[in-house]
């Protein structure tokens, strides 16, 4: 299975420190944040790598080069302009090819373990999701989780990670460089139960602002990791 790491945000809420640096490339624990997420999918067994990237886009490939030193081959799609996610997606497949694909978010810090995704066979779904308890940053919830079923709504709503896998047709008639979100195109193919998931009980954070960026980065520097 191939891996693909969202790092075309323009990352508006960490400003002024994505100013200068792409969100991905920001660190926490000594590592720039898509660091911590190319060294998890090398232990996971992952040898295959797509990256989209907009915003300063050459200094994310000027960082991580070919991923020959991560154990891993990188390929890249750059967008000039950021497609949102599923736009970015549908730009990558080509190179992801015909079989259910790996997404991770750049800009998240987690210890849930990739092989336990590597060899999903999504059968008659179009997308499995990895689902986490609610931060305190977003109190609400995305979506609730039924007997392995994740639908739009429900008692209990859990936060989507950012971890999820994706089977090529659902992005399939998105045109070529066009701004889709992700979120609608999920909410469909959950109307037609064709979306698993899980609930994830382990560590997770989301890196959406300066404070939780710096918050981490002292957790990870005091042995956290």
């Amino acid at each position: 299975m191939k891996a693909m790491i969202l790092a075309a945000g323009r990352g508006v809420r960490m400003r002024p420190l994505t100013d200068a640096r792409p969100k991905s490339l920001l660190a926490v624990g000594g590592k720039p944040l898509i660091v911590w997420q190319l060294e998890k999918l090398a232990r996971a067994g992952f040898t295959e790598t797509v990256i989209n990237h907009a915003h300063l886009g050459d200094m994310i490939e000027a960082a991580l080069g070919d991923g020959s030193r991560f154990g891993l081959s990188i390929r890249y799609s750059p967008e000039g302009e950021a497609l949102e996610t599923a736009g970015g997606i549908a730009l990558a497949l080509p190179l992801l090819g015909a079989q259910p694909f790996l997404v991770i978010n750049a800009d998240i810090y987690s210890d849930y373990d990739f092989s336990a995704l590597a060899g999903l066979d999504l059968q008659d779904t179009l997308a499995h999701l990895v689902l986490v308890d609610n931060p305190p940053q977003h109190p609400r919830g995305d979506f609730a989780l039924e007997t392995g079923r994740v639908r739009e709504t429900g008692v209990g709503l859990l936060t989507f990670s950012g971890i999820g896998v994706y089977a090529p047709r659902l992005f399939g008639g998105i045109p070529p460089r066009a701004k889709v979100p992700l979120a609608p195109l999920l909410r469909k193919a959950m109307a037609a139960d064709r979306v698993s998931g899980e609930h994830y009980h382990g560590r997770w954070h989301d890196i959406g602002s300066p404070e939780r960026l710096q918050a981490l980065d002292a957790e990870l520097r005091g042995g956290g990791a």
